[in-house]
């Protein structure tokens, strides 16, 4: 028995760490804000292909080349698929957003374009990730190390869960067991999440790996265990396969054979345990010569080839949301304006505007926003303003008139980027950072709810120098110039004076555009080529006063998201503006639906508008009855289409009868009654419209039987 005990000591330390040198050691991790916003499957599919191929091909040639280091394998830590529920986040630019249902469609395709479509081999593995209730905080006012997010039953399964379903429907290779507890339990070490939902319910056949430090905090930080062999005991009997260590000199699943040995783990169980990490590598190909796997032909010639560049291009384009369009000053024509001015920490910021966990990146191949709209206005004048970043500390004042002296209109380029928010780093507000922050100190131009609003007041800073009409301030504005505002964030800030200032004609969040900036935004901002009206909607609610964000520690859904948000929000979930103008009409469906079946029904959408564009088309449900466990309204079905000037396209829309069902006392239920039914291009009744309608109507879920 000793001797078969070294044996499989040797044995499983060895394909162990072979397993940890191959492939858990790439995170190809991205921002996926910016992809929530385009609303569109087609993208998202093609943005992932690249990445694969892109993925894959310098994994390629790694191998040739025999490095086996960190960052050169072929599997993903990607794609996040944690909801959105508090602005403050520091991961939130990871996300898809706020709504479980748009993260759930999304990330079905993302997964799909990473793993490409082979049978026999993939491309690369996806792992979605953080499993599970990982939405903040990170370090305020907590560690995430030590958090222990409490979630009622209710708001686990219709709102945490259900994106990580749907990856397991697509076929993800791997999950990513999250920091934090639930419920009193680490995820790690959560039998309840890793096996009895994630194995037993969605016959999950892949395998989960810690977050990178996770199985030791269930030690040092949860407390949950006191030491190294009950802490492997533990997570391997919940459903953790594999330990990534924040390297350890002797990581805790090295304890892994005392705890065989204490009776703490069954060898069999084990060995059931790594056998998803070698099928996984049979997937990827390793055990089999290269010319059987076309993937590992793939060469770099596929890094920033002209299809992806054009991808990365289109990505961009199709995200932007236009909030504020007054006077319809967009899409800027040549001739309107010769003297122009850009400013801001995001100007000409070639790091921040590619968001957190960006690869390496040849700079040639980037353009920021001051590269793009020289284009267009060959004279443009720019200076530095904040010296430090996007933390917009050590500001410039004195610069700032020297570059809007004598302008027609001033772009404004401000925003967060990574090194205002990210992993291990929350944001303490939704102000602009630093002196990008907008301030009414000694001014006499207030706006409604400032004293709510804006919680730093103190000094003149960029935006109001900007904006503000009524203090004698060192510019030569006059009150003339026109001020454009682009916005580089992952979400929600607080933009409420440039919202109601008619000095700001124009707003555009812009989220993380990447290296494509520059280019999208000429195309954007002037109306050029295809793609270019913006179609984008936000992913996220942007709230209206700070009072509306409850705790960051509190898990309850209450009061967050369009889904149970009650108030009215600066900008809604699904909200975004266009060059033109859209009208729905005839809607028409059979009006009863069967417990558990879809509901088919048909519009006709029309650009009513003068120029060609993409419309979201969003569909929403809601439960006549209210006091059912239920969000007050669930995004149920969208698509974005192109539709030119004056044209109609008629559309097929499946609502499922998954979306119609509600989680009550241990269970899903679908509930015999009425619903109610919105088609259009935004949410219906809400107090912030874009220029389209939604159509209404109702229809009734009947017994099977009848």
């Amino acid at each position: 028995m000793e001797g078969q005990k070294i044996t499989f000591r040797v044995k499983f330390q060895a394909f162990q760490v072979v397993f940890l040198s191959q492939v858990v050691k790439l995170q190809c991790k991205f921002t996926h804000s910016l992809l929530a916003s385009l609303d569109s499957t087609d993208v998202i599919l093609s943005v992932a292909n690249a990445t694969g191929q892109e993925v894959r091909a310098k994994h390629n040639d790694f191998v040739k080349r025999g490095i086996f280091a960190t960052h050169t394998g072929a599997s993903c830590f990607s794609p996040v698929i944690n909801i959105m529920r508090d602005p403050r986040w520091g991961r939130n630019q990871e996300t898809y957003g706020e709504d479980p249902y748009l993260t759930g469609v999304l990330v079905q395709y993302f997964v799909k374009g990473l793993q490409g479509p082979g049978t026999k081999y993939i491309m690369t593995s996806a792992g979605c990730k953080h499993f599970d209730a990982y939405a903040g905080p990170e370090d305020i006012p907590v560690t995430r190390f030590v958090f222990d997010a409490q979630v009622s039953d209710t708001d686990w399964r219709m709102t945490f869960l259900p994106a990580f379903k749907k990856c397991v429907e697509a076929g993800t290779y791997s999950i990513m067991c999250s920091y934090n507890s639930v419920n009193g339990v680490p995820a790690c070490a959560n039998k309840q999440l890793l096996t009895d939902i994630l194995r037993t319910e969605w016959n999950f056949k892949g395998y989960v790996v810690s977050d990178q430090g996770a199985v030791e905090s269930v030690i040092w930080a949860h407390k949950y265990r006191n030491n190294s062999i009950d802490t492997v005991a533990a997570c391997v009997n919940a459903g953790t396969n594999l330990e990534l260590s924040s390297n350890l000199p002797v990581p805790i699943y090295m304890s892994m054979l005392d705890a065989i040995a204490q009776g703490k783990l069954t060898e069999e169980l084990v060995r059931e345990r790594v056998k998803p990490l070698f099928y996984t590598r049979m997937r990827l190909g390793e055990f089999d010569p290269e010319e059987d796997n076309p993937y590992a032909q793939l060469s770099m010639d596929q890094i920033e080839s002209a299809e992806h560049q054009q991808v990365a291009l289109t990505a961009a384009m199709k995200s932007f949301v236009l909030l504020k369009n007054e006077g319809g000053i967009l899409p800027l024509k040549k001739g309107d304006f010769s003297k122009v001015a850009i400013i801001g920490p995001m100007a000409n910021n070639t790091r921040q505007i590619f968001g957190g966990y960006s690869p390496k990146q040849d700079p040639s191949f980037t353009q920021t926003p001051l590269d793009g709209l020289r284009s267009l206005y060959p004279d443009i004048k720019y200076a530095q303003v904040c010296n430090d970043g996007t933390p917009c500390t050590k500001y410039d004042k004195v610069v700032v008139p020297s570059i809007v002296d004598d302008t027609e209109l001033v772009i404004v380029a401000l925003g967060t980027g990574p090194q205002v928010a990210g992993e291990a780093r929350d944001m303490v507000d939704v102000e602009l950072p630093g002196y990008q922050k907008a301030s009414f100190f000694k001014t006499k131009y207030v706006i409604r709810h400032s004293s709510e609003m804006f919680s730093n007041p103190g000094t003149h800073v960029l935006l109001v120098e900007l904006v503000n009409l009524d203090v004698t301030l060192s510019l030569k504005l006059g009150g003339s110039a026109k001020i454009i505002l682009l916005l580089f964030s992952a979400g929600p800030l607080n933009i409420t004076l440039a919202d109601e200032s008619y000095r700001v004609p124009a707003i555009m969040e812009c989220f993380f555009p990447a290296q494509a900036t520059g280019q999208a935004l000429y195309n954007v901002l002037t109306n050029t080529g295809p793609d270019s009206s913006p179609a984008g909607r936000l992913p996220s609610t942007w709230p209206l006063y700070s009072s509306q964000i409850p705790p960051m520690v509190n898990y309850s859904m209450e009061g967050r998201t369009y889904r149970y948000f009650k108030g009215d929000p600066l900008y809604p979930f699904g909200y975004g503006l266009s060059y033109t103008q859209f009208l729905y009409a005839d809607m028409t469906y059979f009006k009863n639906v069967k417990a558990g079946n879809d509901l088919d029904l048909q519009l006709a959408v029309t650009n009513v508008g003068p120029i060609d564009g993409e419309e979201v088309v969003q569909c929403y449900i809601s439960w006549v009855n209210e006091s059912l466990p239920v969000p007050q309204l669930q995004l149920a079905y969208f698509t974005r289409v192109f539709i030119p000037s004056q044209q109609t396209r008629m559309l097929s829309i499946t609502i499922s009868g998954e979306s119609m069902a509600f989680w009550r006392d241990g269970q899903w239920i679908v509930e015999l009654g009425d619903m109610y039914l919105y088609c259009g291009g935004q949410q219906p009744n809400q107090k912030r419209r874009a220029p389209s309608n939604v159509l209404s109507d109702s229809f009734t879920i009947i017994s099977r039987t009848e």
